[in-house]
């Protein structure tokens, strides 16, 4: 699973979710980031297996794109939407770990 967690774009990088107190918001499966990836909503350059960071300019990106794909009641994507979601509101970035 790859768990998402709520981070500024400015806190550094932790090791560990836990060890800075980070908000959990959410997990995606292999395959539903694979199908996000094929539908170009994730970058490929996105790797389920390393850790990454999606910063509040990304995150917009990523839900605009969505948008203007009209695809906000595809399966895969309301997973995600549901992370992006909770970033804008906390206007944050987010942080992935593979586990």
């Amino acid at each position: 699973m790859l768990d998402f967690y709520i981070i500024d774009d400015h806190q550094p990088t932790p090791n560990d979710p836990t060890e800075m107190g980070l908000e959990f918001v959410g997990k995606l499966d292999d395959g539903t980031f694979k199908n996000l990836q094929k539908k170009n909503i994730i970058d490929k350059n996105f790797d389920f297996y390393s850790d990454f960071r999606l910063t509040t300019v990304v995150i917009k990106q990523i839900k605009n794109n969505i948008l203007q794909k009209h695809l906000q009641t595809d399966t895969d994507v309301q997973k995600l939407i549901n992370i992006l979601n909770t970033a804008i509101e906390k206007q944050s970035g987010l942080i992935a770990y593979c586990d």
